[in-house]
């Protein structure tokens, strides 16, 4: 009980030093639209803003008193879209956070769920509970916003790691995502609720991509290689993506552990490491887009892991591999794969 108390208060820490660092020293905006640094969003392709105006219905989370569950979608749907479950990361909660993400994937035309878990006063698998009664509530109340034989999820550190198990749950107990799943986890935290035996019995029409941050101190990249190395899904059907940091006028696009989240930094990035490729791995296992496929799981291709320039410099293009092997020692990270509260620490090659 000790344990958990003082990773309970690390994470907070963690948590709210982010924020602390967002309120006392933005980053300069210089760009050409409202993102921080030299680089705008992008205007054409995967990535670029959808067209639908954002709509939203909030409901009362049935495990985590006076919280509500988020339901985003795309204002004047007449028919059920298809969905993406977000899992945020540690104490996270607030989901002012995360709207950057949330916003886009309504805007392309998706609905996407945010149900928010406790950051104190509650175990891991209360926190996983949660998440899920949230989850299984969102679609049982909007059947009318809700597709879910099309889900996703992704999730972030802590949500990160939940995704893994919730997805399980999700395609394997309730069936959803017969005509289209994925899941997408950004640097994870230690995986619970999945085992080995179940890590091998993902739908064979899943997709997946796991995403590290070159300078993540927090989580260390072996607990993301394990469940990648060990999940069933194929590898054309999965990449490892590394995101390393660019200098570009003055202005370092970072690769932390933060990545993606409004509290610091609100730049490029969230759009061409991340929004980016979720736009097209919905379109990929949504509506079947070889496109999509070559921008998401594209196994390094061009037009998956070049990154834009400004004035003739460009942003470090993405690492991509089936293969992925850690390159910092276990000693950078806060969190590391052999830690006593990983259950999954037999798996740290």
């Amino acid at each position: 009980m000790k344990l958990i108390f003082q990773i309970t208060l690390l994470l907070t820490l963690v948590v709210f030093s982010a924020c602390s660092k967002a309120e006392t020293a933005p980053a300069e905006e210089t760009g050409s639209d409202d993102l921080q640094g030299p680089v705008s969003r992008p205007t054409s392709g995967y990535g670029k803003d959808g067209d639908y105006e954002v709509a939203e219905v909030d409901f009362a989370s049935p495990e985590y008193s006076q919280k509500n569950v988020t339901v985003l979608y795309p204002k004047g749907v007449t028919s059920p879209r298809p969905t993406v479950f977000y899992l945020h990361g540690f104490g996270g909660e607030n989901i002012t956070s995360w709207l950057g993400i949330l916003h886009f994937v309504a805007k392309k035309g998706y609905t996407v769920v945010f149900s928010p878990y406790p950051t104190l006063n509650s175990s891991i698998d209360g926190r996983y509970n949660v998440m899920w009664a949230g989850i299984q509530a969102a679609v049982k109340k909007y059947p009318n916003l809700i597709d879910s034989t099309k889900v996703g999820f992704v999730g972030h550190s802590f949500g990160g790691g939940a995704a893994i198990a919730l997805s399980h749950k999700a395609f394997i107990e309730k069936g959803w995502g017969d005509n289209g799943r994925f899941i997408f986890t950004l640097a994870p935290w230690y995986a619970y609720q999945i085992t080995n035996e179940q890590l091998k019995d993902f739908p064979s029409n899943t997709k997946f991509i796991a995403e590290v941050y070159d300078d993540d101190e927090i989580n260390d990249h072996r607990m993301a290689i394990d469940i990648f190395k060990n999940i069933n899904i194929p590898a054309s059907e999965k990449d490892f993506i590394l995101v390393k940091k660019s200098i570009v006028e003055g202005y370092t696009y970072t690769a932390e552990h933060n990545l993606p989240s409004s509290l610091k930094a609100y730049d490029a990035y969230d759009y061409y490491c991340l929004y980016r490729l979720i736009d097209a791995l919905m379109d990929y296992s949504f509506n079947g887009s070889a496109a999509g496929k070559n921008v998401a799981l594209g196994n390094g291709s061009t037009e998956q892991i070049t990154l834009p320039s400004y004035n003739g410099k460009a942003l470090t293009p993405l690492e991509v591999t089936d293969n992925p092997i850690p390159k910092y020692d276990q000693s950078k990270y806060e969190f590391r794969c052999s830690g006593l509260l990983n259950p999954r620490s037999a798996y740290c090659d």
